[in-house]
């Protein structure tokens, strides 16, 4: 339990960060409609059921968020579809030696597109939310998550691994609490109000 733990941090995290991008792309507040407690609670529930059959966990995808601001396409039947379509073509042997075929600077192109979608919206939700880069704190508590996320830094605390998401996720809360502490105790030249 305590190895897993961290990462439902990360669940969390990213759950609420896919539904805050996925509001801006959409137009709607999800957070609200259908509200934050149920999506969370239909993620976590999914992965519980995925987990009783041996399954693997299911969980928001920043890929999906990704295709979404790419194509302008938010139809929940449209989505459902090529989930089946997915499922369908995973039983299908020719489909997946064709999918297969495709050569790896094409689907890496695809990915850094992908993966560059969804950095851009969480820049945009930064700039949307008019986050005074004058402020140090914002530029170094921006960078360091960051660099923590993207550049391979693991920590070893006993026998639990952080990496990745997990980390930078950890340090970000470790930075907030400190910037916060820092002001409460009136010892920042940039305090917020």
């Amino acid at each position: 339990i305590a190895i897993v733990l961290p990462v439902l941090l990360v669940i969390t995290s990213e759950h609420i960060g896919h539904q805050i991008v996925t509001s801006k792309i959409v137009g709607r507040d999800l957070l609200k409609d259908p509200g934050l407690h149920r999506s969370l609670f239909a993620d976590n529930f999914s992965t519980m059921l995925s987990g009783f059959i041996g399954s693997v966990p299911t969980t928001t995808y920043g890929e999906n968020i990704g295709v979404m601001a790419m194509t302008k396409v938010y139809s929940v039947y449209v989505i459902g579809g090529a989930a089946v379509l997915s499922i369908i073509c995973s039983f299908i042997g020719k489909m997946t030696t064709l999918i297969s075929t495709i050569p790896g600077p094409v689907i890496g192109g695809i990915s850094f597109l992908l993966y560059g979608m969804i950095g851009a919206s969480g820049i945009r939700i930064l700039v949307d939310a008019q986050v005074d880069y004058g402020k140090s704190r914002n530029q170094a508590m921006t960078a360091v998550v960051f660099v923590t996320g993207l550049s391979g830094i693991s920590v070893q605390l006993g026998s639990i691994q952080l990496t990745g998401m997990v980390l930078a996720c950890v340090v970000g809360m470790i930075m907030g609490l400190a910037f916060y502490i820092l002001d409460k105790l009136k010892l920042t030249n940039d305090r917020d109000e």
